[in-house]
């Protein structure tokens, strides 16, 4: 039953997430208080010492801190900021963490080119008949959650919630 929550919730959110931001430009509180209260359900489960707990709450905390800076200055959106810090709660510190980080900076900045050239272009006219083409073509906004999904989904093979499924399988 674990194994079915740390399988199922975890993706499920990033792609709501995803498509949630490409749609309407907002990511509802509801996902990262899912993804939340997931980890919180499944973490007693999984093996965690109370030292590698608190090590995932501080990864939050961290995360959540600089990313409400962010947000506080412009710079990133509220449901993004939310987004990322409750993904760092399942991901903790190491080096899921930081894969999730890295690969959702590259594939943040990969979608944003993407989206400049895309509205810059004679394609744009066309694909704005469309109406949700429409409104990507016409936000200034990035919706960067598409970015943190694939960076999430990205490092979730190597979190400790999906080592432990893996390890469950294997035997």
């Amino acid at each position: 039953m674990i194994a079915a929550v740390i399988l199922v919730v975890f993706p499920f959110a990033m792609i709501f997430a995803a498509l949630s931001d490409v749609f309407t430009m907002t990511i509802g509180n509801r996902i990262s208080a899912v993804l939340i209260g997931s980890f919180l359900l499944v973490a007693p489960f999984i093996g965690l010492t109370w030292a590698d707990f608190g090590m995932h709450l501080a990864a939050f905390a961290l995360v959540l801190t600089v990313t409400f800076a962010l947000f506080a200055t412009g710079t990133m959106g509220g449901g993004d900021a939310k987004l990322l810090a409750s993904t760092s709660l399942w991901m903790g510190f190491g080096p899921a963490l930081t894969d999730y980080l890295l690969m959702a900076t590259v594939a943040g900045g990969a979608f944003t080119l993407f989206l400049i050239l895309f509205r810059k272009s004679t394609l744009a006219v066309f694909a704005g008949e469309v109406p949700i083409l429409r409104r990507v073509i016409d936000e200034k906004d990035v919706p960067y959650g598409v970015a943190l999904a694939i960076g999430g989904l990205f490092a979730f093979p190597d979190s400790p919630a999906m080592l432990w499924v893996i390890e469950r399988l294997a035997a």
